[in-house]
This record gives C-alpha cells, sequence and structure tokens, in this order.
C-alpha cells in the first residue's frame, strides 16, 4: 500500500443523489476525499448550500475522480470527455453501459479509468472472478418488483391497467440486458452491473416479475459453467423514487493504494449493507477475486 493522499471528487448532478453525495463528501463521511466541486445545470441550488459550482473543463484540472448522479445523456455527453482527460468516472446510471459504442469511450478508453458501483447488489467481484477465462457458460437475473411501479410510457392502457390491477405475480419481461435496459430504463440497472462485472453482455438473461404484493424488490442470480453454480436471492429496499432520484449515497470511504495511481477507491452504497451476504465472505471473495483477475477487475472497487 503506498501513502495515502486525499482524492478530489467532483460529483455530476445536484439531484436527489446528487445531493446526499455532495452532503456526504462535504461533511467528511467519505475518508480520504474532498468535495471538490459540483458539475450542475441548476447551479443556484447547489450555490445556496455553499458548495462550489465547477464546469466540465475545471473538473478535467482539478479532480481525480467524477461521481455521475445525473442521467444516462449526460453520462453519454460528458463521460468519455472525462475519462480521455484523464479523470476517473463513477457512473451511478448504469443503464447507458449497454449502448456499446460508449461502453467501450468509458469503459475500454483511457487514461481515466471507469469504477463501478455495485448498486442494488453485492458480490458482483465474486461473479467476476468465476467468469474469467470463460468460467461462466450462463448468467440470469431474476428481478421481482412492486407490479404498479413497472408501467411504463411505451405501454398501451391494456398493459398498464394489468400492471396497476393484477392479483397475482406474472413474468412481465424475458430477455436480454440490453432490452430488459431499453424498455425498463430506471428498473434494471442490475443486469447492466452484472454483465459489466462478468463481461458476459450478450449471454446475461434478464426477467422481470411483476408482482402486486412484493414489499421489497428481490433479485435472483444464477450463474453456471466450469467455475461452479450458484444461486443468490438478495431482497433490497423499495424505493418510492425512481432509483435516479433516490437518495442513496456514496459510503464511507476511499483508501490510497500505489497500484492504481495512487488511490483505490472502496464504495459500498446503501443497498449493499442491506445484502444477506456475510461481510467476511464478501473480503473473502474480493481477494480470492484480486488473485485470480488482478487490474482486470471490474466491479465496486476496482476499475473497469
Amino acid at each position: 500500500m503506498g501513502e495515502s493522499r486525499t482524492i478530489r471528487v467532483a460529483v455530476l448532478g445536484y439531484g436527489a443523489i446528487g445531493a446526499r453525495v455532495s452532503k456526504s463528501l462535504d461533511s467528511g463521511e467519505v475518508a480520504g476525499a474532498i468535495l471538490a466541486g459540483i458539475i450542475t445545470s441548476s447551479p443556484e441550488r447547489a450555490a445556496s448550500r455553499g458548495y462550489r459550482v465547477i464546469t466540465v473543463h475545471e473538473a478535467l484540472t482539478d479532480c481525480d475522480l467524477v461521481v455521475e448522479c445525473a442521467t444516462g445523456a449526460r453520462l453519454r455527453s460528458l463521460g468519455p470527455k472525462l475519462i480521455q482527460g484523464g479523470v476517473d468516472l463513477l457512473p451511478a446510471s448504469l443503464g447507458a453501459l449497454a449502448e456499446p459504442n460508449l461502453r467501450k469511450a468509458i469503459m475500454e478508453a483511457g487514461p481515466g479509468r471507469c469504477y463501478l458501483t455495485a448498486g442494488a447488489i453485492g458480490g458482483l467481484d465474486i461473479l467476476g472472478a468465476a467468469a474469467a477465462n470463460h468460467g461462466l457458460d450462463s448468467v440470469s437475473l431474476t428481478s421481482t418488483k412492486l407490479a404498479s411501479t413497472l408501467v411504463q410510457p411505451w405501454m398501451s392502457h391494456e398493459q398498464a391497467e394489468r400492471l396497476r390491477n393484477t392479483d397475482k405475480p406474472f413474468a412481465l419481461f424475458d430477455g436480454s440486458v440490453q432490452e430488459a435496459i431499453k424498455l425498463f430504463p430506471a428498473s434494471l440497472n442490475v443486469g447492466v452491473a452484472i454483465a459489466a462485472a462478468t463481461g458476459m453482455w450478450e449471454e446475461v438473461r434478464v426477467q422481470l416479475v411483476a408482482d402486486p404484493r412484493a414489499i421489497l424488490t428481490n433479485h435472483r442470480i444464477r450463474a453456471s459453467g466450469s467455475s461452479g453454480s450458484t444461486t443468490s436471492r438478495l431482497p433490497t429496499s423499495r424505493s418510492p423514487t425512481p432509483p435516479l432520484q433516490a437518495p442513496w449515497s456514496l459510503p464511507h470511504y476511499f483508501e490510497a493504494s500505489a497500484a492504481l495511481r495512487g488511490h483505490l477507491a472502496h464504495l459500498y452504497d446503501a443497498h449493499l449493507t442491506q445484502t444477506v451476504q456475510p461481510l467476511s465472505d464478501y473480503r473473502n471473495g474480493l481477494r480470492a477475486y484480486y488473485r485470480v483477475c488482478g487490474n482486470r477487475a471490474r466491479n465496486v472497487s476496482m476499475p473497469c
């Protein structure tokens, strides 16, 4: 471990998520990191709370990491520029990464690095380790959510009414990650996170189940191959607002590491603390993942 240094972080977007992340950074909750500024199209609101509002150009010169808390559109327009300018990026709008061209520009380019948060689930590192060297043949995600929250603008009147009035669960969608995020952009970011962790963008299958009695959102992940087979069931809290507006935040620390240009970002979000997997198991799996994959990790704490 190299000498620790303070990481300068900018927040892109100042909605509910951006405000929470900014407050966490500004109040010192994230050890080893400081809030360098906020990039927002509504500067008055951030400035009224005493935060420094900066431009993308200033972020390129003043920041080590930008945390995107805006929209997929903002990630598409600014993400490649930040990566090309040598600034690291932590995107919240994971659904946008289902687009191959954007994924290439953000996850495979440089010199900046892309970091992925686990979002609503933990243990992505272990899936990534299992997928290394073609260790997985199939990966599937089944997400069960409250039916009435799944109504989409593109749906017919009959489809929307079925979701509002159904009295029993039913499979609403079954298909690829790309199809899932196109049809349900605010509901299936977990599928994108799994595809990014494993590199299996074409192979990961996603099923969305609408349940009129769901209290929690439940994710069931199945994976199998030469590395073995596993099934995980992970309940998470159901937010009353879509994920891009829900008040989750960056937790709680960044640790320095000479191995990754002086720093290694460890990011556990609010959902991660709610998973059923013991933290000791997660850390053991993480260590094994590093041994197998080294710096090729695509997860919460290693760059893409």
